[in-house]
């Protein structure tokens, strides 16, 4: 096996917990346990029975492709496929109603393609008592199959290996796993390699969890918590949160997350942040981020590197416009911090978790619609690809108004009620404007930015959706605060949820109807929208 790969750099500082501070992360952890961050024994229970459930359904898939591969009897008997966890749950910081990420490793005759997205989907679509909500995703940058099963939600990926028997003790950690794998396959293996990576670099687990569940718990509160989005997923607030318990080797939960703010709020990006040293691999050579050697990697923003080969930056979908809020946010927490150290406000560790008013920290927001005409497992998965494609639209209006415009993406998503088979879900981009040092213009002078064609550009992008069909539609339009449609108002418990949304659309141009071309082809839906901030 390679030599293992050594921590940064020294701690900071060695100072191990006072009485004061076991007493302040008790308290810590009884408000996450009342926010239903930790799961009963009853649901425990039941994820070990959905693991269990489904590592039979892959072995009797294995064994069913071993013998139609002509494999004798034997050999047939012997093949299993591996499920292994990976993510929150793989690194123990799973909650009550966390979905679970499951690899499953393959021997080399069982592919990806047809036997993994083909064979093994009709095979839990079979289990139709325990299975529900089975959706392939196999062009996703990593191919997933999510369903339901016994009502847990597994978003599941797949990787083959060059073995025609794989062992119920591989050891992924052992990078000669990687061999002869292309890039996609070596992408499933690192979920299960990063997590293992992550605890074994860590100088104290338990803090580690501890803190971690603290600072996700903080980031889905702000809204910071996506990695589709823009902003940060999982893996990086875990790297994050493991790099500061590097730094303050002994500290209690209750003095790491006040220093995980402290230290975030100073760090000199795009310097990236990681846990061990970058290494490289001539033999395997898979493709390693590394800022000192490839150009492009030093135009990432704000690198978050993994620490298992082959490392890879776990933020690149970081934009200008994500990494300003979540610089924001965090600073925001640190204030908090260090509000509740002085004992201000009298809330204690609450005080931190405040949601973040999205919907009363702008006047007028666009506003994007995800409609379909067949139910809600077609919404399901037409949202998830225009959710996917939000983050261009954030670019786009920041670059086309030159910056006079600022984004604020909303990664949460609305449901309307549905009316019949049809339904929407709405996502929200809140808009402001930089904050000026010169006086304010005039009334009258005040810019307008006419955002049709940006909007134009951006619905072109969501309809070269590969799996796009008739009665998939998606529409722009700006909507002001006050005029926000009530299934949001409601849901946020405001009290302004009488106004109805009105559309800024050029209707003799826009549309969001599938209509038939000349040469009886469809065509796909287009709009356009018009933006008048104040």
């Amino acid at each position: 096996m390679a030599s293992q790969p050594k921590r940064m750099g020294d701690p900071i500082s060695l100072v191990c917990p006072t009485p004061a501070d076991l007493e302040s992360t008790a308290q810590l952890e009884e408000l996450l346990r009342e926010a239903g961050l930790y799961e009963s024994p009853e649901e425990s229970a039941v994820r070990a029975e959905v693991l269990r459930d489904l590592q039979g359904i892959v072995d009797r898939w294995v064994k069913q492709l071993a013998f139609q591969h002509g494999y004798q009897d034997a050999m047939v008997e012997e093949a299993t496929a591996l499920l292994l966890p990976f993510g929150s749950y793989r690194l123990g910081v799973h909650g009550r109603g966390s979905d679970i990420d499951a690899l499953v490793v393959g021997p080399s005759y069982a592919d990806r393609d047809h036997d993994f997205f083909v064979v093994l989907a009709a095979a839990l679509a079979a289990e139709t008592e325990s299975v529900t909500d089975l959706q392939p995703v196999p062009g996703a940058h990593v191919p997933v199959m999510k369903m339901r099963l016994r009502g847990v939600q597994v978003d599941l990926v797949y990787a083959s290996v060059n073995l025609a028997v794989v062992p119920r003790d591989l050891d992924l950690s052992d990078r000669s796993v990687l061999r002869g794998l292309d890039h996609v396959t070596a992408r499933c293996l690192g979920g299960v390699r990063v997590a293992d990576e992550i605890l074994r670099l860590v100088p104290d687990a338990a803090a580690f969890r501890t803190a971690l569940r603290c600072v996700k718990h903080w980031a889905k509160a702000r809204g910071v918590y996506s990695n589709v989005s823009g902003f940060l997923g999982g893996v990086a607030w875990a790297i994050l949160v493991a790099r500061v318990c590097q730094l303050y080797p002994n500290a209690a939960p209750s003095m790491l997350v006040p220093r995980f703010f402290k230290v975030l709020s100073q760090w000199r990006w795009p310097a990236p942040v990681m846990l061990c040293g970058i290494e490289h691999d001539d033999e395997i050579g898979l493709p390693v981020w590394d800022g000192r050697r490839n150009p492009r990697d030093r135009t990432h923003l704000m690198p978050v590197i993994t620490p298992a080969y082959p490392c890879m930056n776990s933020t690149y979908n970081v934009s200008q416009a994500t990494q300003r809020i979540i610089k924001e946010q965090i600073q925001a927490g640190h204030v908090a911090c260090q509000e509740i150290a002085g004992g201000g406000g009298g809330r204690g560790w609450s005080a931190l978790f405040q949601p973040f008013p999205f919907f009363s920290a702008h006047k007028s927001y666009l506003q994007v619609d995800a409609t379909v005409a067949g139910g809600e497992d077609e919404l399901r998965e037409w949202k998830g690809w225009v959710e996917s494609r939000l983050r261009n639209l954030v670019a786009m209006v920041e670059w086309d108004t030159s910056g006079e415009l600022l984004c604020h993406q909303n990664p949460q998503a609305y449901d309307a009620k549905p009316h019949g088979l049809q339904c929407t879900s709405s996502f929200f981009v809140g808009l402001s404007k930089p904050q000026q040092q010169q006086p304010p213009q005039p009334q009258a002078q005040k810019p307008q930015f006419d955002l049709r064609a940006t909007a134009d550009a951006f619905l072109q992008d969501v309809y070269t959706y590969r799996f796009w069909r008739p009665g998939l539609e998606v529409a722009v339009m700006h909507v002001r605060r006050k005029d926000l449609p009530t299934y949001v108002t409601q849901r946020i418990r405001s009290p302004n949820n009488h106004g109805q949304r009105k559309r800024s659309f050029d209707e003799s141009s826009s549309s969001s109807s599938t209509s038939s071309g000349d040469d009886g082809s469809e065509k796909r839906p287009g709009g356009r929208a018009k933006l008048h901030p104040t």
